[in-house]
């Protein structure tokens, strides 16, 4: 079944709107401006959320040490990297955490395959100005080589996810401006999205 997650918690409401759609993770950026949150809204936000959903900590060429931290306190489960960190970056960073690690890709060309020491990639799209959240679709063509499991961002939407599922067969999906109104998380698009990807997966 493809997992589900929901990026860019940053209210009470919005953890609300997840316990109840119940997509598989959510994510909590710590970098950028739009979504940004900082340790003890994390914190708070972790403490209201249903145990059965992990949480993702998205970090754009972070300090290592508050990585360490919130991985530590049990604030994330996984960690997403999503700058430029590179292979020295991962492997010191899996020397100091248990949590798993996804490295985000932003594609502008082909890709067949990946060797990285991360445990997830994520596929999102490329732009020059900024290193993800743009709410755009990439061409998805640049990624049927792939036959890893990854993860795919990179404006997705009820409009569309079904056919990201039937083209590409991702592990998950990551969806965050596809399931907001007016710049903030929206419970009935959220259940809307979260349907269609179970009804898919249910049907294969």
């Amino acid at each position: 079944m493809v997992k589900i997650k929901i990026c860019g918690l940053k209210r009470e409401e919005d953890i609300n709107f997840v316990n109840i759609a119940r997509p598989d993770y959510i994510g909590f950026v710590f970098a950028g401006e739009k979504r940004k949150i900082d340790f003890n809204i994390a914190t708070k936000l972790k403490s209201l959320l249903n145990k059965k959903i992990q949480t993702v900590g998205v970090f754009v060429n972070s300090d290592m040490e508050s990585i360490v931290s919130l991985c530590k306190d049990c604030v994330i489960n996984l960690v997403q990297l999503h700058g430029d960190e590179d292979e020295f970056y991962i492997s010191k960073l899996k020397e100091k955490i248990k949590q798993p690690i996804i490295k985000a890709i932003r594609v502008k060309e082909k890709i067949y395959s990946i060797n990285i020491k991360a445990d997830f990639v994520l596929f999102d799209t490329y732009t020059n100005f900024e290193y993800g959240g743009c709410g755009k679709v990439f061409d998805w063509n640049l990624v049927k080589e792939y036959k890893q499991s990854f993860f795919l961002a990179g404006g997705l939407n009820k409009d569309n996810i079904e056919n990201a599922l039937t083209e590409l067969n991702p592990y998950c999906v990551d969806l965050s401006s596809g399931v907001e109104r007016n710049g903030v998380k929206d419970l009935n698009k959220i259940k809307e999205v979260v349907q269609i990807i179970r009804k898919h997966s249910n049907t294969k």
